[in-house]
């Protein structure tokens, strides 16, 4: 199989021309093509000669994904469900609230970490997204807003499938190359990244100065429910994830958002609020409380709206910014929670 040129660095294409007997200068038009202008084919490089891209085409492949069925929610939302080269799916989501369209991409085909609440955890890791397919989900993305919305793409989330920081490499070269002059210059203050909470990866994200912002998933601030309903706690602990969250802080000064999962009987109640409420207050935050979406046969419910009301009244009394994050394309399971490759 042809490797993906997209693998390449713009050092190992030009060392790839100078072996093919191609001037220096041809790596560099070959890097603009594809992740300036989401090329997907060498024939389509219009400033090459011919025989480059025949040379080209003969050694790599560009494995773009493609659409295989989207599907659009009641509320506007859009679900997108992508076919990779090797036959495997991810879906991607397009969340669009008044000019505001943001993206919700997948960085795994499936996720490892089996959180019990959410649908994608029930497929298991298949394997991580290149750099390239992270890439291509906000390229097709931003196309559907503009076809269907006729308005640009303004914030992607990593909030799709997989956990993140299980796939490091991929997922911050694929930033680079959405923010970057070399990409698609989107402004990196307009990405956020969600993780579950691996403290080692929080800490590296913090000393190779990546310029994002930061999600946790926390869904609940005592050690026993949370290592219940997430089984990540096992092996990351509160007392080191919030150490690893004062470090980022520390390094970056970026606040954090804490996403919680409001889920009936199990992390509602105002002693869990007071426990989230101390585990937060250490460093400047947002808290983003989530409607839970139910998924068939997890057995979890969405809390009560006289629950969700207290838990909101007690955060906001104790000074935390806290606000109410709305279920978006629940109808078409595009929602949180529920991307699991089905229509």
């Amino acid at each position: 199989m042809k490797r993906d040129i997209r693998e390449l660095s713009i050092e190992d294409i030009g060392k790839f021309c100078e072996e093919h007997s191609m001037r220096r200068y041809v790596s560099n038009q070959v890097y603009s093509w594809i992740w300036n202008n989401a090329c997907s084919s060498f024939s389509d490089m219009s400033n090459l000669s011919k025989k480059n891209r025949e040379i080209f085409c003969e050694h790599f492949s560009i494995n773009k994904i493609t659409e295989d069925y989207h599907e659009k929610s009641n509320d506007g939302t859009i679900k997108i469900k992508f076919k990779l080269f090797d036959g495997n799916f991810v879906e991607g989501v397009l969340i669009p609230q008044d000019k505001r369209m943001t993206a919700c991409i997948s960085s795994q085909v499936g996720c490892s970490l089996s959180c019990k609440f959410c649908a994608t955890g029930t497929i298991g890791r298949i394997r991580n997204l290149t750099a390239g397919e992270i890439y291509d989900q906000v390229v097709a993305i931003s196309d559907k807003s503009k076809e269907v919305y006729d308005l640009p793409l303004t914030n992607i989330v990593f909030m799709g499938m997989g956990e993140p920081l299980l796939n490091y490499k991929n997922v911050i070269r694929s930033i680079h190359f959405i923010t970057s002059e070399e990409g698609l210059q989107m402004s990196y203050k307009r990405v956020t990244l969600s993780t579950s909470g691996i403290a080692k990866m929080i800490r590296r994200l913090a000393d190779d100065k990546v310029k994002v912002n930061l999600a946790l998933s926390l869904h609940a601030a005592s050690e026993e429910i949370r290592n219940e309903i997430m089984p990540i706690g096992d092996s990351n602990s509160l007392d080191d994830l919030r150490d690893s969250l004062k470090y980022y802080f520390s390094k970056t000064k970026n606040k954090i958002t804490y996403e919680y999962v409001l889920l009936k009987d199990v992390n509602d109640s105002i002693s869990e609020a007071e426990k989230l409420y101390k585990f937060t207050k250490h460093i400047p935050s947002k808290v983003n409380l989530i409607e839970y979406n139910p998924v068939e046969g997890l057995g979890f419910k969405k809390s009560s709206q006289e629950n969700t009301d207290a838990f909101v009244n007690f955060l906001d009394n104790k000074g935390i910014n806290v606000g109410i994050r709305r279920s978006r394309g629940k109808d078409i399971n595009a929602a949180c929670g529920q991307l699991a490759n089905k229509k």
